[in-house]
């Protein structure tokens, strides 16, 4: 078995499931903690800050703290700030982990002649929003989306996720993003920066084919399916995306792992 030296984890799904801790997944890092292997939450989840994700699992039993938390709205902000000066106009629509990403990198939020449209999930989504970007794109703004997830889990059951409306601004302005969560590799680029370990000695884990583990093949980097969320094991007949390995919770991997 390869010994891998940093970890790269999804959150729904892996580590919890809506409200629900996963057991497993409280003693999996409880053994990377003893093993001193570093490790860092990656989510597409683009509404809320890496502060309130840490209290929500640091609730749980999972004491966290807010930088082993990477979010797609810091990866968008990251990817802004890379090519556009401080100060950038900028539309945005998404909730409140987007805004205070955008705003700890100094870009000024404008209504009208935004040089950057950067969208996420945004459950006020109206259609003047919708009107807004669109114009702004079809004069020029680059349009940069935090994911496309098509789908958001809830107690209702699946709702209209981030995707939905990123397709509705793509519609409208027969423009295209650049997309910067999983299954993209952008995200994953960054996180490795932020967690500082190489690509080859790195296992991104998550519980969707899709999402999880098509970013660890289009990133290069070895991927781990557990099957305590989204993806079943049959799903694997069909799927285009392949994962290095396969394990029916964390801890059945550590075991693994430590065999």
């Amino acid at each position: 078995m390869k010994t891998y030296r940093g970890y790269l984890l999804d959150l729904d799904g892996t580590i919890y499931r809506g409200k629900e801790v996963i057991p497993e997944a409280v003693a999996f890092i409880r053994e990377l903690r003893k093993a001193n292997i570093p490790f860092l939450y990656v989510t597409n989840n683009s509404t809320t800050t890496p502060e309130l994700v840490a209290q929500r699992l640091s609730d749980m039993g999972i004491e966290t703290a807010a930088d082993e938390v990477y979010t797609s709205s810091m990866g968008a902000a990251a990817y802004l700030q890379e090519r556009y000066p401080a100060g950038t106009d900028v539309y945005t629509i998404g909730e409140a982990g987007l805004h205070a990403a955008l705003a700890e990198i100094g870009c000024k939020q404008v209504a009208e002649g935004a040089k950057v449209v950067i969208a996420g999930m945004d459950r006020a989504f109206t259609y003047e929003k919708l009107a807004a970007a669109a114009t702004a794109i079809r004069h020029g703004a680059q349009f940069i989306a935090t994911n496309r997830d098509p789908a958001l889990p809830t107690e209702r059951g699946l709702m209209p996720g981030s995707g939905s409306l990123i397709a509705a601004i793509a519609t409208a302005s027969g423009v295209e993003p650049v997309v910067i969560g999983k299954p993209e590799r952008i995200l994953v680029d960054y996180a490795l920066e932020r967690l500082g370990t190489s690509r080859e000695e790195t296992l991104i884990v998550g519980d969707n084919l899709l999402t999880d583990i098509g970013a660890g093949t289009n990133s290069g980097i070895d991927s781990l399916l557990v099957l305590t969320g989204y993806s079943r094991q049959e799903d694997l007949e069909t799927s285009n995306w392949q994962p290095t390995h396969l394990a029916k919770d964390l801890m059945e991997w550590w075991q693994k792992c430590q065999a």
